[in-house]
């Protein structure tokens, strides 16, 4: 368990470091207009839209699985 969790841990770092990295560069070696393009007006905050994008993703299809287990089981219910 442990050992999972430490491979985890150093994977997701990794993940991070390289993700950074990456970014860094991207800001480094492209011209600005190329910049915005990829990365958005908002070039500081890239890392909160990727993560508010998620949440908001997740949060929409466990909305939606919700209602459609709510119906199958109102369904079921009413028989």
């Amino acid at each position: 368990m442990f050992r999972r969790l430490f491979w985890f841990g150093v994977g997701f770092a990794a993940g991070v470091i390289a993700v950074s990295k990456a970014n860094a560069y991207v800001k480094a070696n492209t011209p600005d207009a190329m910049r915005q393009f990829v990365l958005g007006p908002d070039q500081d905050h890239v890392a909160v839209r990727t993560l508010e994008g998620l949440v908001n993703e997740f949060n929409a299809t466990r909305r939606a699985r919700e209602a459609e287990l709510n119906r199958t089981y109102a369904e079921r219910s009413a028989r």
